[in-house]
């Protein structure tokens, strides 16, 4: 069955670039980022994994972990670790899931089920290039995925990230290209009412369906 939002993310057993792991015990109380790559030694994720890691102490602030994922053995990925390092400046500082035999790519549907490990290339495995955003609660907030060629922006998972913990918080929507202390839309399934009393500052009617306000501060 394919994997939609708001459904909870498989739990697997995998060993990593920082030992074994169980999925939802590492998940913990945190949200996380799973982002997974074809292969070892690809040129495009060579360049993400070295971005994500200079990345890292922003999703730290946002009690968010991030791990990776490539369809090929730990062994691989700490030998494709100096590379990163060497090429882009900072080496992987979050765990490297090894999924040689595709169990975690095909629990998250990213490959066939009917798929079988062996002597794969990068483009047998390029459906493998997703970003995934799980909730405390283990339920998949949001997916992105990318084909082989186009490098994936992770300046726009933070900011996806930063949505979505918004608005799990507060009744709140956020508008296109919203970033971080603008202002925000209320959903229409709250009342002139409500707002008014959630928002006694109060707020900009454009349209009955489409009012704005200052972001909540806490």
């Amino acid at each position: 069955m394919a994997l939609r939002l708001g459904d909870v993310a498989p739990d697997f057993s995998a060993d990593t670039s920082e030992g074994k792991i169980n999925f939802h015990e590492w998940i913990g109380n945190s949200f996380a980022i799973l982002f997974s790559h074809p292969k070892d030694f690809t040129p495009v994720c060579t360049t993400e994994l070295g971005y994500m890691a200079s990345l890292k102490p922003e999703f730290d602030k946002r009690n968010c972990k991030i791990i990776g994922l490539s369809a090929d053995p730990v062994s691989d990925h700490k030998n494709w670790a100096k590379d990163i390092q060497e090429t882009q400046g900072h080496a992987p500082n979050y765990p490297i899931i090894g999924d040689a035999d595709l169990t975690v790519a095909k629990l998250y549907d990213m490959l066939p089920a009917s798929e079988t490990p062996g002597k794969r290339t990068a483009a047998d495995n390029q459906t493998v290039r997703s970003v995934f955003v799980i909730g405390p609660d283990k339920k998949v907030k949001a997916m992105l995925v990318y084909p082989m060629s186009t490098g994936r922006n992770f300046d726009e998972v933070l900011r996806l990230l930063d949505s979505v913990q918004l608005t799990a918080k507060h009744t709140v929507a956020t508008p296109v290209n919203w970033k971080p202390g603008q202002d925000v839309i209320i959903p229409t399934s709250v009342s002139d009412e409500d707002a008014k009393k959630k928002y006694p500052q109060g707020y900009k009617t454009l349209k009955p369906y489409l009012r704005v306000v200052s972001q909540p501060k806490n």
